[in-house]
């Protein structure tokens, strides 16, 4: 468990949120065949991406009360997939292996049920909370994997935005990238006027150097001020700075992050550095963004201090938490209620980064505002 797949972590482009009409299954047919186009799919395969979606938008078309479609592509070095997720507010699923036996969800659509997205796709899951609605992800690469087989590892971190409602624009982002330097990190760099101050939980995390045990994954959540394209500058100045840094510290990632974004509205933003074989996370953070380590049993809060990157930096403070085996990082934007517990969203923890990534934004994202949020789940 020493090692990170690159593949293991994607970016993401073009995203498309589509909410429930009568045109969402004409509309999300369209647009997952111009990406899947875009991406080099050939016509069989773009005809069996077009097949899926537009079962998927003709089922919450039909059952949900309310919910929409997000279609994005996916892009590792060398290749693009085409994703999309389809949310819903209920009424859920009582028994979801019965809705995958073809024919259980077409009701006449020109789909034959959820069983052929199923097969279709190289990843598919269905999340689901009777009463209060479901979540279902899939995935297709250019070429589709043999039975059996696996065209790319699953994704070890993974995330979701949303922009207002009336908005294009989304100020929130994410990005994630891996540290493959086996060395100790480095000690903090100098800041003038703003010392660093080890957390309560990171007493070892000092002005001294420390131990970093094999590859780490590096993770930004962050949310542009306010909303709309202003917003959406201020968000995508940080995933694309942090993107090209080479800053292996969270503090030094949040300083050189407040540099990048003078001039620009501001953010509030986290780093977190999961550090894969000690199971370890550090992070810190400015603003108003929650981050909580979660396990089975219990649900640990990693705090943020006051300010905005790019206008008012405060001391900064690393803190520590250890990963539990099964565990997960959920780190996301004040768009989203921190709330939620594990406990109201039971089998979840199970599920791959994405899914339970976009159950939580369906569950928690009450507010009228941009919604951002990133999951890390590192194997067992």
């Amino acid at each position: 468990m020493g090692t990170v797949d690159e593949d293991a972590v994607l970016e993401t482009e073009d995203v498309a949120w589509l909410r429930v009409d009568v045109a969402l299954a004409a509309q999300a047919r369209r647009a997952a065949a111009d990406l899947a186009r875009r991406a080099g799919f050939g016509p069989r395969r773009t005809s069996e991406v077009e097949l899926a979606v537009t079962e998927a938008a003709t089922n919450l078309q039909r059952h949900a009360v309310d919910g929409a479609l997000l279609i994005r592509l996916l892009r590792t070095t060398d290749e693009a997939a085409v994703e999309f997720l389809a949310v819903d507010s209920g009424p859920g699923m009582t028994d979801v292996a019965s809705a995958l036996v073809d024919g259980m969800s077409s009701r006449g659509t020109m789909g034959v049920g959820l069983g052929t997205i199923n097969r279709l796709a190289d990843h598919f899951t269905i999340h689901s909370l009777p009463g209060r609605g479901t979540v279902l992800t899939a995935r297709f690469w250019p070429v589709r994997a043999r039975e059996g087989g696996q065209r790319h590892p699953e994704q070890m971190v993974a995330g979701v935005t949303r922009p207002i409602g009336g908005e294009s624009a989304c100020g929130d982002s994410w990005t994630a990238h891996t540290d493959h330097d086996p060395g100790p990190l480095p000690p903090p760099r100098p800041r003038a006027g703003r010392p660093f101050v080890p957390g309560a939980a990171s007493s070892a995390f000092s002005a001294m150097t420390v131990s970093s045990a094999g590859p780490a994954l590096l993770v930004l959540m962050c949310d542009g001020l306010g909303h709309g394209p202003l917003a959406a500058r201020a968000g995508d100045l940080a995933r694309d700075t942090f993107r090209r840094s080479r800053g292996r510290r969270p503090d030094d990632l949040v300083d050189e992050l407040h540099t990048a974004l003078r001039g620009t509205r501001g953010a509030a933003l986290g780093v977190a550095r999961v550090e894969i074989a000690d199971r370890l996370v550090r992070f810190c953070g400015v603003g108003n963004i929650s981050v909580f380590v979660v396990g089975d049993d219990r649900r640990r809060a990693l705090s943020s201090a006051p300010g905005i990157v790019g206008h008012q930096l405060p001391t900064l403070r690393t803190f520590e938490e250890p990963l539990p085996p099964g565990g997960a990082l959920v780190m996301h934007s004040d768009g989203l209620t921190p709330r939620w517990t594990m406990e109201d969203l039971p089998g979840l923890l199970g599920q791959s980064p994405v899914t339970i990534a976009a159950q939580i934004l369906n569950q928690a994202a009450v507010r009228r505002d941009d919604a951002g949020i990133v999951v890390v789940k590192v194997p067992g």
